[in-house]
């Protein structure tokens, strides 16, 4: 019986924290599997996947990278994702076309904030994942101290199959747990050394090999039978049940090593090919036609279906990255495209190794490809067959929080500027552009100050433009404070032939609930009340529209207004004059008057800023931290350094890291992460 080609095929992504060591991991991998011939090291600017001079210079990873390689008669498509939360949206992207994911962590660290970010981001696509502690190495390093940050913080069921030979600088292996063996690797050598377990490991071995055994069996049905005949479990059961447990979520294999000395990461790609699912373990994908829904099976002989999760907009062309979830591509090939409703042709199919591609001639379903020739797609949209049209749900794109003004320092290059950054947002969707018309600038926003500098220096090196750029603001939003009952707008006008007339009565009050997370109710509901028929239905909802127009600037200063709930209580028509245009136009009025009629409330953004400190600088950090309407919610000693935790409003931490470095002689850092909206001080206006 043959067997079907696609389950040797492993689509992941790397995922952590910033410096927790995605990238080594991954040139590692590179390495291993023979896709590379030379170890690629993050602080040498050698990397494969960090390939952007910019990445090579700051030494973090910014822009989602693909790569792909071959293990154990394996294809692995391998995608190295950033862990700057700047860069959260390339993260979105890449795990929206994933099967499965690594989890980095720092063995000293543990769980670190960005770490839980990208967990839960995994959490809501239903990526399976195992973890991968790294950097065992490391003075300080605790495997158990990890894997208990791990169950705490992210709240999954660790199953740890690997016990680490040697502490700190003397760590040299791990004993296999399920296999009882042991593997250590010598001072330079690429390949691990297998023997018997130490005898001074035996009996905690043992122990620990006992506990798996018992943790797997409480979960899965097959292992606990075997548990309870046998008192234990093969080593083939064992694996078995981890794969099962892995692929529905129930448990999260952990292993640990140091990519940065080649060691431990033979075993996370075994782990990879044992436990993380094949296109064809997953569900088929589903997306919609006509309004049903449908699923397209990982089939290469079913009609094809492709989601573009990445565009590069080079001066030389567009190089678009596709998850093919059925079917087949082949280069010549013809596509639609279900969101514009246009076809366009695959000039080349590429198989993608960081910035270098082999060609190749067709891709099935499964692979994760870049093609040439598309001239409209974004990123988000459906390519299908012409034939059986198919729309895929796209990924989600995070609102801008922070924007800055940016002009051309000559006026004869403003053209350039404006189609320069009109590729970016090609490129990167959580980049916005508009034109403020009451300062004549061109506004550019983005997810942080790191985002926006590292987009304004791609204008500056790529495009070879000299910009000027304004001090960073943020997005501001406004909300109701205190609303209004009863408010009666009336729209008339007459100018000659039909005119207009729309009469409405509104309650406009604050909503509360939060679902999403999003801060002050995040969002806007609109209902009617309205009985009797004074107002026809097709009216309600150009009521509605108009409204949802009057969300774009509100009162206070022209922001966004959210979290609010508008109910249309009342209303009169005219027999000639009435129309949805009268309506909407009413809607759109009204809801603007009500607001200013109501407590209207200023939001501003805040975040969660974890500072690292050594104890002698706390002091000074825990001042600076107040002294910028900070709120302190945790401080942790942690090695000799104390972790500080404190919520910031955003529009504070501009020059922040500048100002840490100076007050902690260069030893401190930080992160920082969105968690939504809060009122400013003193912002309450009738």
């Amino acid at each position: 019986m043959r067997t079907n080609p696609l389950t040797t095929v492993r689509n992941l992504g790397i995922l952590a924290h910033v410096d927790a060591g995605k990238t080594t991991v991954t040139e590692r991998i590179l390495y291993l599997t023979g896709t590379t011939h030379k170890r690629g090291e993050v602080h040498d600017g050698t990397t494969v996947t960090d390939f952007d001079p910019q990445e090579r210079d700051r030494g973090i990873t910014i822009f989602a990278a693909a790569v792909s390689c071959a293990w154990a008669g394996h294809r692995i498509n391998l995608i190295d994702t950033p862990g700057h939360v700047d860069f959260a949206d390339e993260v979105e992207r890449s795990l929206r076309v994933l099967d499965g994911a690594v989890a980095v962590f720092d063995a000293v660290a543990g769980v670190e904030p960005q770490s839980e970010s990208v967990w839960r981001q995994a959490d809501r696509h239903g990526v399976p994942r195992i973890a991968f502690v790294n950097k065992m190495d490391r003075a300080g390093a605790d495997l158990d101290a990890a894997v208990a940050s791990i169950r705490e913080r992210l709240h999954p069921v660790p199953l740890v199959v690997q016990l680490p030979i040697g502490t700190e600088d003397g760590f040299t292996g791990v004993v296999d747990l399920p296999r009882m063996r042991a593997l250590v690797w010598a001072d330079g050598a690429d390949a691990a050394e297998e023997g018997p377990v130490p005898g001074t490991l035996r009996e905690e071995a043992a122990r620990r090999r006992r506990l798996l055994e018992e943790a797997v069996a409480e979960r899965h049905p097959g292992a606990l039978e075997e548990f309870c005949d046998r008192e234990a479990l093969t080593a083939a059961t064992l694996t078995g049940a981890l794969r099962d447990l892995t692929r529905t979520g129930d448990g999260v294999v952990v292993l640990c090593g140091s990519a940065y000395r080649n060691r431990g990461v033979e075993p996370l790609l075994d782990a990879v090919v044992a436990y993380l699912p094949s296109p064809l373990d997953v569900p088929p994908v589903r997306g919609t036609h006509d309004g049903a829904e449908r699923e397209r099976p990982a089939d290469p002989a079913a009609p094809m279906a492709a989601l573009a999760f990445k565009v590069n907009a080079t001066p030389t062309g567009r190089l678009t990255y596709l998850r093919v979830y059925s079917g087949t591509i082949g280069k010549g090939d013809t596509v639609w495209d279900a969101g514009t409703r246009r076809t366009e042709r695959i000039g080349r199919i590429l198989r993608v190794r960081a910035d270098r591609h082999d060609p190749l001639e067709r891709a099935v379903a499964g692979d994760i490809v870049a093609v040439v020739g598309l001239k409209t797609a974004r990123a988000g949209s459906t390519l299908c067959a012409p034939g059986a049209p198919l729309l895929l749900e796209p990924p989600g794109v995070a609102e801008p929080v922070v924007h800055v003004a940016v002009e051309a320092r000559r006026s004869t290059e403003t053209d350039r500027l404006a189609a320069a950054l009109a590729r970016l947002t090609e490129e990167d969707p959580s980049l916005a552009v508009r034109t403020d018309p009451e300062a004549a600038q061109t506004v550019l926003s983005g997810m942080g100050e790191l985002h926006l500098e590292v987009a304004v220096e791609r204008v500056r090196r790529e495009y070879g433009l000299e910009v000027t750029v304004g001090r960073p603001g943020v997005a501001y939003r406004e909300t109701v404070g205190e609303g209004v009952t009863g408010f009666v707008h009336r729209h008339v006008k007459q100018d000659g032939g039909a005119g207009q007339f729309a009469h409405i009565v509104l309650d406009v009050e604050p909503w509360e609930q939060d679902a999403d997370g999003d801060g002050a109710g995040g969002g806007f509901v609109f209902r009617s009340t309205v009985v009797g028929g004074r107002v026809p239905q097709e009216y309600v909802r150009a009521v509605e529209a108009g409204c949802r127009d009057a969300l774009a600037e509100g009162p206070l200063g022209g922001h966004p207004v959210t979290g609010l709930r508008v109910t249309l209580t009342d209303g009169q028509t005219h027999v000639k004059d009435s129309s949805d245009t009268a309506f909407r136009t009413a809607g759109r009025f009204g809801l603007r008057d009500a607001l200013r009629a109501s407590g209207m409330i200023l939001l501003e953004p805040v975040v969660e800023v974890t500072v690292t400190v050594p104890e002698d600088g706390v002091g000074g950090v825990l001042g600076d931290l107040a002294a910028r309407r900070g709120r302190v919610t945790g401080s942790d000693p942690r090695g000799g350094a104390v972790v500080v935790t404190a919520t910031v409003p955003l529009a504070e931490l501009f020059g922040y890291a500048t100002r840490l470095r100076s007050r902690t002689q260069g030893r401190g850092t930080f992160t920082a992460r969105p968690t939504g909206y809060v009122p400013a001080p003193a912002a309450v206006v009738r």
